[in-house]
Order: structure tokens, then sequence, then C-alpha cells
């Protein structure tokens, strides 16, 4: 078994990206902790109480930019990629249809954060099997970890004006993982910054969540509003939810690195057929011991059955006017907890509101003089 003194390190680091691209991952980079020029920047987006109700990230403050705070020992973090983007590319067409309920691209197969993790952990296992002194911890998004400037040191990409980490060959459609360890490993050259003038992901954002230029407002976003947030969401953020009813990809489908992004090799992140494309009606009439089955093993799982719920009575109540909507939303007001029932009715409001707009015989009328005007058949 080797020593510290004995092991040549940079032959190490060639060994280590070697076990990672054997165990799936796509790219590995090694930096090392001083994260203290984002501590600032960290501090005000908490001042600025941009983490919503994520209470979790104030209460653990700076610690996120001092990993030997986390993990006392640690002097070096190997950061890893890991693509997700699958072969089903009708993503697009999803979230125009109103009545499909449109699922982020990274919840519709297996959760990432196991995969990658235990992953990580077998890449931590062989480095200490090589140097029985070494001690290691990986996290997946597990605890109070800086990943995208982690990923932004260890040359894995820049952080993108929409906050996600942005990779020249890799788009942004990939998970991230870190291993804290203890080996004073050579590390990688850093990420150059490459947006340039771009700010498509700030005009595009529904809710004009991203403020400014690296900076997220989570109280605002769709991800946060569908997964992390608990209460009753905002009347006024309603409607430019649309259809999503599990977070939001709009920043990350316009960008122009995403042209670039490659297809995944791994199974596990392939669309669940149950989940992915299906009608908001289907997904409304489950009840809960279906939707425990069905995501048995995702990432949709955590938000539970009532947050679900939530979010479907927010995209039917930005749907087409539906007769089905109304039977399914009316028969489910019985059984409503209080979170989902001010969405429900809320859903009813709106779809009520669309069948008198939809009856009312001027609209007919304006409809059929619009028709008779363009030459179009009357069934257009």
């Amino acid at each position: 078994m080797s020593t510290l003194h004995s092991i040549d390190l940079f032959k190490l680091v060639d060994d280590i990206k070697a076990w990672a691209f054997a165990l799936g991952f796509q790219q590995v980079g090694i930096s090392d902790i001083d994260l203290s020029q984002h501590e600032a920047h960290l501090q005000k987006w908490l001042d600025n109480q941009y983490h919503g109700d994520m209470h979790y990230m104030a209460s653990h403050g700076l610690k996120r930019a001092r990993p030997a705070e986390l993990v006392p020992g640690t002097v070096r973090v190997i950061s890893v990629r890991m693509d997700y983007l699958p072969p089903d590319a009708s993503f697009a067409k999803n979230l125009k249809n109103a009545d499909t309920g449109y699922i982020s691209r990274y919840a519709l197969g297996r959760d990432y954060h196991k995969v990658l993790r235990k992953r990580l952990k077998q890449l931590g296992e062989k480095i200490k099997s090589q140097l029985a002194t070494t001690e290691f911890r990986p996290f997946v998004d597990s605890a109070p970890v800086l990943e995208h400037a982690i990923a932004q040191k260890a040359g894995i990409g820049w952080t993108g004006k929409h906050s996600l980490t942005l990779n020249k060959q890799a788009g942004s459609w990939f998970f991230l993982g870190e291993l804290f360890i203890n080996l004073p490993l050579p590390v990688d050259k850093p990420a150059e910054e490459s947006c340039g003038q771009c700010t498509a992901c700030l005009t595009i954002c529904p809710t004009q969540a991203i403020v400014a230029p690296y900076q997220v407002d989570a109280r605002r976003c769709i991800s946060y509003l569908t997964i992390e947030y608990d209460g009753v969401i905002p009347e006024a953020l309603r409607p430019a939810m649309g259809n999503r009813i599990y977070g939001c990809d709009d920043c990350q489908l316009v960008c122009p690195w995403n042209r670039y992004a490659p297809l995944t090799e791994e199974t596990d992140f392939h669309p669940r057929e149950v989940l992915h494309g299906q009608s908001l009606l289907t997904l409304f009439e489950w009840d809960e011991k279906t939707f425990l089955d069905n995501t048995e093993g995702s990432p949709i799982r955590r938000i539970g059955f009532a947050k679900w719920r939530r979010n479907l009575c927010v995209a039917i109540g930005n749907a087409p006017y539906s007769e089905a909507y109304v039977e399914a939303l009316t028969s489910s007001r019985k059984t409503a907890c209080e979170l989902v029932m001010p969405h429900l009715d809320w859903a009813l409001e709106q779809q009520h509101s669309k069948s008198q707009q939809q009856n009312n015989p001027d609209r007919q009328i304006a409809r059929l003089t619009r028709i008779v005007e363009k030459g179009l058949p009357r069934d257009a």
C-alpha cells in the first residue's frame, strides 16, 4: 500500500480521472477549497431573501463557501459531471401543449442523487484502496456545498447568467457531484466565463425570476415554487407557470450552448413513459398510492402527493376549458387537503371563466368574422 510521501500525485490524478470515466462520469476536475471570492455574492443573495423558504440556506450561511468547515481535513474537491439529456427530444412540444403535464427533463428518470452518490462513493473507495490514508465524503445536492463555484474552479464549466453551470461541449444538461477529499492533489485550470452579451435566459424566464445576471430570486422561480415551496403559490405567478407541474427548463431550452449537448447513455435517466408526455387529466386522476408507485425511485416522489396535486391544479387552471377538467376538479373538492383547496378553487374559477368566454355570442361572431375574412374553412 502506497503512502502519501511515496505516491506520484500527478499519476494518481490521471488514475482518478480514468476510474471516474469508467464509472460513467463524462468529466472530472479538481479544485482547491478557497471559495472566499464567492462569499460576498452568497451573503448578498441571502440578505435579499432570494432563498425564499429554503431556511437551510440561511442556517448554513457562509459554510457553503467553506468546504473545510463542512468536512474537517478537506483540502481538495473532486468535481464530476454526468450528462442526463435523454434521446426523446419532444420536450418543447410537450411544453407547448397546454393539456400535457410538463416535467423537467432531469426528473423523468431515476433519482440522480442516488445514481451519482453511489458512483462517487465507489470512486472514493477506489482511491482509498490505493492510498489507505485517504478520507473522503461524497455530495450530490445533499449538503451546503457551493457546487457551481466548485465546478468552475475545477474546470467543469462556468456559471451562466441563469446560475447553472455551462460547458461548451455539454451545455447545461448534466448533473454535478463532489467528492471532498484530504489529499493535496494537483488542481485543474478554472473554466472561463463564456456567456458574453447573451441574455436569452433572463428574457425567457416565465416569471422573471432571474432578476439580474447570475442572480435568481427563488421566490419567483417555477422550479422552487413546484418543488421546494410548501405553501400556497401566489396567484400573480400562477398564470405564468403554464403546464409546468415539476420544475422548469425554459432558461436551458433557450440557451445557445445547449445546441451542443450530447445525449446521455445512462438508461437510468431515460424518461419513464408513465411520467413523460402524460395529459394533465391522467396525472390528476392518480390517487396517492398510484402517485407513490409511479414515482418510486424518482426525485418527484419527495415533493409528496399534496404538492403534486397543488401543481396540477395550477396547470389545469391554465389549460383551455374542458368539461372533463371541471368534473375532475369538482369531484376532488370533497377530499382536497388544506394546501390543495385554494389552488383547486382557483382552477375551477379559471375554467368557468374560460367557459363563459367560449360561449359568449359576441366572441363567437367575432371568431366567425375572422374565419370568413381569412377565407378559412369553418372548422379551422
